[in-house]
């Protein structure tokens, strides 16, 4: 790929101008909001100020946050080892963006996606040259048959929140958003869906049809070298698939034989895969690109225990033991399970024999007829995001649950982590001020930020002669209310530690009464 090309796509997701929507943390805002009779006047951008003339924002000190969605805890966190939610929250409505939240259930950080790109997917930490950073995808999502296809690119952030690099597909096509993972070599797997030529009368369809091709790239995150192709027809037969062929008007739009939906390496260095559509899990020599086996579906090199045997699934994986995990939709096409589940099974891959080892079930037996993710935590514990079903929940090592949540109903986040993380951001806390009962209402918020603890307002006739004396609080979530008595003229916010120390502050913002 060109550079020309990786400009021109760059700017297609970020739209014309949309430069200065890179590598800003948080957006960088600072807002001042007035008047005691719930009215808002703002200093910002347009839509900023569009959202105060309707009232109220969630958050006073950042307003354009309005339609983030809330995250709801039913099963208070006990027992856990600690650390933050990545979802990424999809509905008709609001914004669309990496969202991290606590475990109460407060928001930590987020990010709109860029215009015009219209959802972000997959939202996670990972490592990249021994250093954590946010991974997440960007694009747009077609398909057929209900079946989501990417068309997009990855974004690698470092702790202050600072876009490090896009990965990109190499050729001319784009990343689809069902997986990416930073292997120990800095290089990223992740999946093309390729619509190549492809006569389908063997399988009732048309001689002149189309093939959405499963392709695996390896690319080289620093160069963008293509390390490794494979590509999912030369190795797995149509007659392997339980999707349904597009028929009628639609049997020309190509046919997901596949729908591939997890990459990830085994513990011997070879891939591993999943293929909802095929009820399929595969090995692949990393070497030659032939399948070493078959786990499940019709050509099955495994026999299979009853309680192991799963469908339409997502998010295979080898565990820190040995064995395997994946994310049993159960449903999707057909429903063939009454609930999906979070399931372990052991693997003897010279006996070829799969045995169930545990399963994992949300409290309200969840179906999820499509997306879903299972994962192991450092602790012996394990993640599950409910897909469709904008759920998550977080279990023991013996299954039982030890923290549950989810989105507003109307959402869905097509997997959901859990994962420790300590953010830095770059810019200045944000800060909204209004007055109530002739004092100052302090609403002071850093999108981000970790390691904040309390909040401190200054406040006094001059930005420079800060001289009343200030007010403490402890952090009380995403956003925190301080009230100054009476109405100074000015008001700065201050980030505070826990033992104190100065994090950052916001501007000095006027009173304006």
């Amino acid at each position: 790929m060109t550079e020309t090309s990786r400009v021109s796509r760059r700017n297609l997701l970020l739209g014309v101008g949309g430069a200065a929507l890179v590598g800003v943390a948080g957006g960088g805002l600072g807002y001042a909001l007035g008047h005691d009779n719930g009215s808002a006047k703002t200093e910002g951008t347009a839509g900023a100020t569009e959202a105060a003339q309707a009232g109220p924002p969630k958050y006073r000190s950042r307003p354009d946050l309005r339609t983030l969605p809330d995250v709801t805890i039913t099963t208070a966190a006990n027992g856990t080892s600690g650390g933050y939610i990545c979802l990424t929250p999809a509905s008709g409505t609001g914004l669309w963006g990496p969202l991290m939240v606590d475990e109460k259930g407060s928001p930590i950080w987020f990010k709109k996606v860029p215009d015009p790109a219209t959802v972000a997917i997959d939202f996670k930490v990972q490592q990249y040259r021994n250093q954590p950073v946010l991974t997440w995808w960007e694009g747009t999502i077609g398909g057929t048959g209900g079946q989501g296809v990417g068309q997009g690119e990855f974004v690698i952030a470092d702790q202050s929140y600072r876009e490090i690099t896009r990965v990109r597909a190499a050729g001319s096509e784009q990343a689809d958003q069902h997986d990416f993972v930073i292997t120990a070599r800095d290089t990223a797997l992740f999946w093309v869906y390729d619509p190549v030529p492809y006569d389908l009368t063997a399988q009732g369809g048309p001689k002149d049809g189309v093939l959405h091709d499963g392709v695996i790239q390896e690319i080289d995150i620093a160069t963008g070298k293509l390390l490794f192709q494979w590509r999912a027809h030369e190795h797995v037969g149509l007659d392997e698939s339980y999707a349904p062929l597009p028929q009628g008007d639609s049997a020309h739009l190509p046919y997901d034989f596949l729908h591939a939906n997890s990459v990830g390496l085994a513990a011997d260095g070879n891939i591993i895969i999943s293929a909802r559509h095929t009820w399929t899990t595969y090995k692949i020599n990393k070497s030659s690109g032939k399948v070493m086996w078959r786990l499940g579906g019709k050509k099955s090199d495994f026999t299979i225990d009853e309680k192991s045997k799963f469908a339409w699934q997502h998010d295979f994986r080898q565990r820190r033991d040995g064995t395997y995990s994946v994310f049993d939709n159960g449903a999707g096409v057909t429903k063939v399970r009454d609930y999906s589940r979070g399931l372990v099974m052991k693997l003897d891959e010279a006996a070829r024999t799969a045995t169930f080892v545990a399963e994992y079930v949300h409290p309200d037996k969840l179906s999820a007829p499509t997306q879903g993710s299972f994962r192991e935590l450092a602790d012996g514990g394990s993640f599950i995001g409910w897909g469709q079903m904008p759920y998550f929940t977080e279990h023991n090592a013996d299954t039982t649950v030890r923290l549950a949540g989810h989105l507003p109903l109307d959402n869905q986040s097509y997997r959901a982590y859990k994962s420790d993380w300590t953010g830095v951001p770059l810019d200045q806390p944000a800060l909204g001020l209004h007055v109530e009962n002739g004092n100052v209402i302090v609403s002071a918020s850093w999108n981000g930020t970790t390691k904040v603890s309390k909040w401190r307002a200054r406040s006094g006739a001059q930005p420079g002669a800060l001289s009343n004396a200030p007010v403490d609080g402890d952090r009380t979530g995403f956003e925190t209310r301080l009230t100054v008595q009476g109405t100074p003229e000015y008001v700065v916010a201050e980030a505070l530690d826990a033992k104190g120390t100065l994090l950052g502050a916001s501007s000095a913002i006027p009173v304006r009464v």
